[in-house]
């Protein structure tokens, strides 16, 4: 199995190319243009391996993504290639607009290209699956779930950009009939999770003993998916899936944001003692425009058509994921001395 994967060198794109690279042995290109979230550390476990490669390269660069698709002969494209940070978003939303939708674009009508050209067997069996994100349904009440069913109604640039290449995706199958699967996960954390999530920037800011930034008043829920469960519902989606259909990835586990952060805190004083309790360093900061109050995923259509199941509940993975962190400083260090721990796309002010 010959496998493209897009933004590898990513937090969930590192974890996808780990698995498929040394536990599914198929061999793997990873294109990534290395912008600032990517990181070619988190693929040190692979990158000597002889079915593993890697191309530096743009997904908006057309005739590199052809010249990728001819050189390589891929079974399968998974696309994960996308500026990700709603933060950023809000203060820089072209970046956005122009990967996460004209980067969408050139890629699939590379693969489209490609696509036609295979012969009767490799043509039925090629499947290009497009990874995306909850937020594009915009936000939820106290009650209900999102499923595949819900309408998209995006808050900022981030999802609405995420959203236009969701329709892109869905269109080339539709129009074209390039064999398209897209998943739509909830929010991911683990290891190699860049420093300016809330998850990792908790950690790092509560073992440096600094101020824990929480919106408004912590009171956001989200439905929280340990990232080597979503790698295998990925590679799961791309195998069984059927072409055209969407499939949610969730792990069942809403959290409001302030409880997560107090939980960080817990695990660490119990593993690091501190002087002081470290949910003393909570701040509240003035809430980001547009902040939707609670995403929930309904799975089950992935669960009872393809049988993935989430084998990680939230404690299980937050324990594990506190611990890689203090474990692997090696890979965030480098990170953190050019991020400073602040939450992104708008000051930083103290809510009363």
């Amino acid at each position: 199995m010959r496998v493209i994967v897009t933004g590898g060198a990513g937090f969930i794109g590192s974890a996808l190319v780990r698995y498929l690279v040394l536990e599914r042995g198929f061999d793997v290109l990873n294109i990534d243009a290395l912008t600032y979230a990517g990181c070619e550390a988190s693929l040190r476990a692979v990158a000597d391996r002889p079915n593993y490669r890697f191309l530096k390269a743009d997904i908006r660069d057309r005739a590199a993504m052809d010249a990728a698709f001819a050189q390589f002969q891929p079974d399968r494209v998974m696309h994960l290639a996308a500026e990700s940070h709603v933060d950023r978003s809000i203060t820089g939303a072209s970046a956005f607009v122009e990967t996460n939708v004209m980067g969408t674009f050139a890629l699939l009508e590379a693969a489209r290209g490609y696509w036609a050209g295979l012969d009767r067997e490799r043509h039925a069996a090629f499947r290009f699956l497009h990874v995306s994100t909850d937020e594009v349904y915009g936000t939820l009440g106290e009650e209900g779930l999102f499923t595949e069913d819900t309408p998209y109604d995006p808050s900022s640039p981030y999802s609405a950009s995420k959203a236009a290449s969701d329709h892109l995706a869905k269109a080339w199958h539709r129009t074209y009939g390039l064999p398209v699967v897209v998943s739509n996960c909830s929010n991911n954390y683990g290891p190699y999770h860049f420093p300016e999530k809330l998850i990792p920037l908790t950690i790092l800011n509560a073992l440096a003993g600094r101020n824990l930034p929480v919106y408004g008043r912590g009171e956001n829920v989200r439905d929280w998916l340990y990232v080597e469960d979503h790698v295998r519902a990925l590679d799961c989606i791309a195998e069984r899936g059927r072409p055209g259909r969407t499939y949610n990835v969730g792990g069942g586990n809403e959290r409001r944001n302030i409880d997560v952060v107090r939980q960080i805190c817990a695990i660490l004083d119990e593993l690091v003692p501190a002087e002081t309790p470290r949910e003393r360093l909570i701040a509240f900061v003035t809430d980001r425009p547009g902040h939707d109050a609670r995403y929930a995923i309904d799975a089950s259509r992935l669960e009872n058509e393809l049988g993935w199941r989430a084998q990680e509940t939230f404690e299980t993975g937050l324990a594990r994921t506190v611990r890689w962190y203090l474990d692997n400083e090696w890979w965030w260090g480098p990170l953190r001395a050019r991020y400073e721990g602040e939450r992104l796309g708008l000051p930083t002010v103290v809510a009363a």
